[in-house]
């Protein structure tokens, strides 16, 4: 029996070596794939917040300040900015549907504007045909006074 033990044993050991060092090379690959995709989407969050050229000053609550200050700490971003940034962008992509509708509502607020304006124009033109024709064409009167020669 104690022979039986002995071949065991290293059978034991060896199979939670193996366990092991399966955890651990799963472990490497899990960490070495996060840093990859971490630093592929700082490269892309870069080219992306590279292209910022408006600034806005704005006003946020406290819970969203925080969320912030939470992505800058975290070191994926460098700035309040920089995320605050990266958030408004995110949204107004998730929003898309509803940027399409309200260009298309503007479009035809733009087509009315131009309607009226064109209607005005016609209104003031007519009313200045209209003036011209009931203004009687008299020579307008020299004003100052003649002295007689003497």
């Amino acid at each position: 029996m104690t022979t039986e033990k002995t071949d065991s044993e290293p059978k034991t050991e060896d199979k939670k070596r193996i366990h092991r060092d399966t955890f651990e090379d799963i472990g490497h690959q899990v960490e070495k794939f996060a840093s990859k995709t971490a630093e592929s989407i700082k490269k892309v969050l870069d080219r992306t917040l590279s292209s910022r050229n408006t600034v806005l000053t704005i006003r946020v609550d406290n819970e969203s300040n925080i969320k912030l200050n939470m992505l800058v700490e975290s070191g994926i971003f460098r700035s309040r900015s920089e995320s605050a940034a990266f958030l408004i962008n995110e949204g107004i992509k998730s929003q898309e549907s509803l940027f399409s509708r309200i260009a298309a509502k503007l479009e035809k607020i733009d087509k009315i504007k131009m309607e009226l304006s064109s209607i005005i124009s016609e209104e003031i033109k007519i009313k200045n045909d209209r003036s011209e024709k009931t203004e009687p064409k008299t020579k307008p009167r020299k004003t100052g006074s003649k002295r007689p020669k003497k």
